[in-house]
């Protein structure tokens, strides 16, 4: 059954395409209600559709009542495909670009024909909407700034481990994409390589029925997956929250920074906003540093 606004978003398709435009489309990631009435109209709009699987996208488009030629796009003919779109758009076509979820070029296919479109000069337009990664930080209760999104980890377990030793350094929460096959062994390497009492959330099936958005340490996730309590079923978003226990590496950097943007005379605000951007110093704890540094005299 076709969307009750299908009609109206193919009147108004006309409103927002424009030709030799390419539009990254984000369509739901599970939810069909979640798509967005820009979306819908830029979908009946466009001459044509790049989809990760035509099947998949079927399912999108009936629902909205539109009817366009569909173009597979994906990781074993992206270049190929690409190309040719390009030619297309240049010859006064629009394209839309979409995924079976989310948004596109986001661990999905896609990049590479944003890519060759942006050097070859061709408009590229963002038509934002869901995000798997977005959604579950949102809801994670995870600190955000900064987060780090990982995607996908490797399969192979070396790789997979040499990669998360890599990813300890960073001091921010971590995000993972990973597939049910997968998810338990991803989530035990993480708590082995990462640290077991990392504060985590897995979050399952999200805006889907069975939607499930567990927290806890790493330790505990896998407890809970090992149990069936999270049911290895759908796809999944691994947040791994920063580690509490670490201590700042980057002090001695953040005092001559702070010297140094001082004596030529930034004003605190700013300075505080530059150093917490550049090191692990919170915003607040640079500007009364500066504050006590010019009360006192001192700058290094």
């Amino acid at each position: 059954m076709s969307s009750p606004n299908a009609p109206a978003a193919a009147e108004s398709g006309s409103r927002w395409v424009r030709a030799g435009h390419c539009y990254v489309v984000a369509t739901p990631i599970g939810n069909l209600a979640d798509i967005g009435e820009r979306a819908a109209a830029v979908l009946h709009g466009v001459d044509v559709i790049a989809c990760e699987d035509t099947r998949h996208a079927r399912v999108l488009l009936t629902h909205l009542g539109v009817r366009k030629e569909l173009v597979a796009l994906h990781e074993h003919n992206e270049r190929g495909a690409s190309e040719a779109l390009c030619r297309r758009l240049a010859a006064g076509e629009s394209v839309a670009l979409i995924s079976d979820a989310g948004t596109p070029a986001i661990s999905d296919p896609g990049e590479v024909l944003v890519r060759v479109l942006v050097a070859a000069g061709m408009p590229v337009v963002p038509v934002p909407g869901p995000s798997a990664v977005i959604a579950a930080l949102s809801a994670s209760g995870l600190p955000a700034r900064p987060f780090w999104f990982e995607g996908f980890l490797p399969a192979q377990d070396k790789a997979r481990r040499d990669r998360l030793d890599t990813l300890a350094r960073v001091e921010a929460t971590l995000a993972f994409y990973e597939a049910p096959h997968r998810i338990a062994r991803s989530v035990g390497v993480c708590a082995e390589r990462l640290g077991a009492d990392r504060p985590a959330v897995l979050a399952r099936e999200l805006t889907k029925r069975f939607e499930q958005i567990s927290s806890g340490s790493l330790a505990q996730l896998v407890e809970r997956l090992a149990t069936g309590a999270i049911p290895a079923r759908g796809e999944f978003v691994l947040l791994v929250g920063p580690d509490a226990t670490a201590s700042p590496t980057d002090g001695p950097e953040a005092e001559a920074l702070i010297g140094l943007l001082i004596d030529e005379g930034v004003a605190p605000k700013t300075i505080a906003r530059v150093v917490s951007r550049t090191t692990s110093r919170s915003r607040n704890a640079v500007y009364a540093e500066v504050l006590a540094r010019r009360e006192g005299g001192r700058t290094s």
